[in-house]
Formats: structure tokens, sequence, C-alpha cells
């Protein structure tokens, strides 16, 4: 092959390449359009419209209260946190998936969503208050893992890749015992409808100032996967590669691991546990932009924010009653994820 014709086929890919980063914006708009005016109620666009405008601007919109309620508390309120947590879990994924190099990995492996969920089957079993709820589930996350990782750095000699997946399983099979005992002691009248309500993952009881109070937690997440993001390339080589090129791989490896755990717990204290968001999203981005992490993480935000945000649109059209997301995300994301162990990708490369 001539140089030509090889400068001609790199133009053609990166021509692609560019070409298919275009999609996750395109398809993240379609889908919150879609999902606003998705429900039992029928919303029209200048009435939606109205609505936004006269909250913004303090004047009457003359609208039915019942269409304002239905816009302003229930549709608004549960795009936003469909955004804000799909987008968490996706970004959480990419990095996870970047630091262990295996595509297969989610942002439950370390025992955040075990640990989240203790704290808030912990809350609902000793009657809090939802805010309590809330907080316990997000601190609950944050310990399980830190937990995990005492545990990792007390093994030495050992691939610490290997020995912190290790001590995830085993802190998260310890903290599912512990879910498992407070359900079987739980109220079966009420708080067990409860607890098993809120493990299931529903963005039905969200309000704005749910969405909004996660924010600071992801954006301060967010943060350092922006800045330290040519960094995250060479985390995605061996340990050995990456230390001869300058990395100190186990104090960044610390710094993201607690960025993505944040956005994480942040999400799954106000949504409960949605699987498979932080696995297949990153995956389907990484196929449309490649593994570089630049293009990468913007591609994961916008596609797990939309598909969270169609799911849970579904999940409130689909049937008379609402289905839990948890159940959706897994009808769709198992069969993806036997679709990946089928196509014999065994290792990051």
């Amino acid at each position: 092959m001539s140089k030509g014709e090889a400068l001609s086929g790199i133009g053609k890919q990166g021509r692609a390449a560019r070409l298919r980063g275009v999609v996750p914006p395109v398809l993240l708009l379609i889908v919150v359009v879609l999902a606003l005016f998705a429900g039992k109620y029928d919303v029209s666009p200048s009435d939606m419209a109205l609505v936004v405008w006269s909250r913004l601007t303090g004047t009457p919109s003359g609208l039915d209260s019942t269409v304002e309620t239905v816009v302003w508390n229930v549709r608004l309120p549960r795009v936003l946190a469909g955004l804000l947590v799909g987008a968490s879990l996706a970004a959480a994924g990419a990095v996870y998936q970047g630091l262990f190099r295996n595509p297969l990995v989610s942002p439950d492996i370390l025992g955040v969503s075990a640990g989240a969920s203790l704290g808030a089957v912990g809350g609902i079993f000793f009657s809090l208050p939802v805010l309590a709820i809330q907080s316990m589930a997000f601190a609950g996350g944050l310990v399980a893992v830190a937990l995990v990782y005492l545990v990792g750095s007390a093994v030495r000699g050992r691939d610490p890749i290997l020995v912190l997946v290790l001590a995830g399983v085993a802190i998260g099979a310890l903290l599912g015992a512990c879910i498992s005992l407070l359900k079987v002691l739980a109220d079966p009248y009420n708080q067990l409808p409860a607890i098993t309500f809120w493990l299931l993952g529903s963005l039905a009881s969200i309000t704005r100032a749910d969405a909004f109070s996660i924010l600071p937690a992801v954006l301060l997440g967010l943060a350092p996967m922006v800045l330290l993001r040519w960094r995250m390339n060479l985390m995605t080589l061996d340990e050995e590669e990456a230390r001869a090129l300058g990395m100190e791989t186990g104090r960044l490896r610390l710094l993201l691991v607690a960025a993505a755990t944040l956005m994480t717990a942040a999400a799954v204290s106000v949504s409960g546990i949605i699987g498979w968001v932080g696995l297949v999203m990153p995956h389907i981005a990484r196929g449309l932009v490649g593994p570089d992490f630049g293009r990468l993480l913007p591609a994961s935000l916008m596609l797990g924010g939309g598909y969270l945000v169609g799911v849970d649109a579904l999940a409130r059209t689909v049937a008379q009653i609402e289905v839990p997301l948890g159940i959706l995300t897994a009808v769709i994301g198992a069969p993806f994820f036997l679709w990946l162990l089928a196509s014999g990708r065994r290792g990051w490369q």
C-alpha cells in the first residue's frame, strides 16, 4: 500500500469516527423530547413550552393546574434525574472498565451498590425520613468501597487489580447477607414492600430537590475524570508499562475510583439499584467513538443519560402499573452481556 493510500484510509477512518460521534447527542435530544411527552396524561408541545416559560418568568400560564403539576413536578424532575443518574453510572462504568482493563466490569464491582443498598435498607428498617434514607445510602456506598480498599491495601505482593476485585466480591457478599437479614426482620406489611421496591430501582417518587441534591457530588466526581482524561488512557496499559511512563498508578487509581464511587453512590442514593447501565453504555460508546477517554467520557455520559431517560419513559407507559427500572434494564442488559461473552472478548484489547 502506498503512502497516499494509507493517509486516505486514515482520513476516512477519522471522518467515520467523527460521524459516529454525532450519534450520542442526537439520540439524547430525541429521547429527552419523547420522554417529556410520554405518559398517561397527554400534554401538547405548546402546553409544555408554556408551563416552562411561565415558571421561568414567574408569569401565570393560564393552564389547568393538573397540566402544570404533571409537567413541572413529575416529568421534568424525572427526566433531569434520569439524565444525572444514567450519566453518572455510565461515566463510572467507563472509568472502572478502563482501570480494570476489562469491558465486562460495572460500577458495583467494588461493592458500592451493596453498600448503598445496606444503608438505604437500614434507613427504611428504622423508619427514617426520605432524606435520611438517601444520606445513609450515599454514605453506605462510600464506606463499602473504602472498606474494600483497606482490605486490598492490606494484601501485598499480588496483582492489585485482582485483589481489589476479589475484595469487592467478598465485601459485597457480606453486605448482601446483612441486607437479607434486615429483610427477614422487617415488618412484612410496611417495611418489606418498601425495601423490595427500593432495591428494584425507580424514579417514580423523584423530586426536583432530589435531583439537585446529587448534582454537587456528580460534578465533584466528574471533575477529576475530565481533568485526568489523558492519564486515564495510560491507565488502560499494563501496570508495568504505565509505571515505566512515569505514572503514579496507585494514587491515580485511588483518585479515579473515589470519583467513580462518589458518582455511583450519589446516583444510587436517589434511584435505588439500577443495574447494567454502567456495563452496557460505556461499551456501546467505545464502539462508537473509540477507546480514547477524552471522547469516550462525553459519549458515555450522553448515552447513559439518554438510555435511562428512555427506560424510565418506557417504565411508566408500557403497563398499567409502573415497572421498576431494575427489571427493564436487566431485560435489556442481560442479553447484551451474553452477546458480549459469546463474542469472545476476554481482555481489554
